[in-house]
């Protein structure tokens, strides 16, 4: 059996989800809810540069998930929160399909769903 991958998500004529994978891209329940957009608002990335902003909306997400409230302080981020972390056994053992571009060969991964494979598969 294969190891779980990140897949990346087409909306191409004819892209079919394979089977044993799940989206995680924004609109799903395990969407980031930290986007782009903010990273470039709140000077993380300067305009256009979109891999400087994934690796923040990341990042954020990263210690977002870890308990850290400081990017989003509600009991709406907490339970949005809690509700992600008690669903990853939802995702274990699957494929994770984003429309974030994959990594070239060797390079890390920034999408949150790579954060997701290894919460949801940690012995993997």
């Amino acid at each position: 059996m294969t190891a779980p991958r990140r897949i990346q998500r087409r909306r191409t004529k004819g892209w079919r989800l394979p089977d044993n994978a799940v989206i995680v891209s924004r609109p799903s329940r395990f969407g980031n809810p930290f986007t782009l957009a903010t990273a470039y608002e709140l000077g993380y990335a300067q305009h256009g540069d979109a891999e400087t902003a994934r690796r923040a909306a990341v990042g954020a997400f990263t210690d977002w998930l870890g308990g850290n409230r400081f990017m989003w302080q509600s009991a709406e981020g907490d339970a949005s929160r809690e509700r992600i972390l008690a669903d990853l056994h939802l995702l274990r053992g699957k494929d994770l399909a984003c429309t974030c571009p994959l990594p070239e060969p060797g390079q890390p991964d920034h999408c949150h769903g790579a954060v997701l494979l290894r919460l949801a598969n940690p012995a993997a």
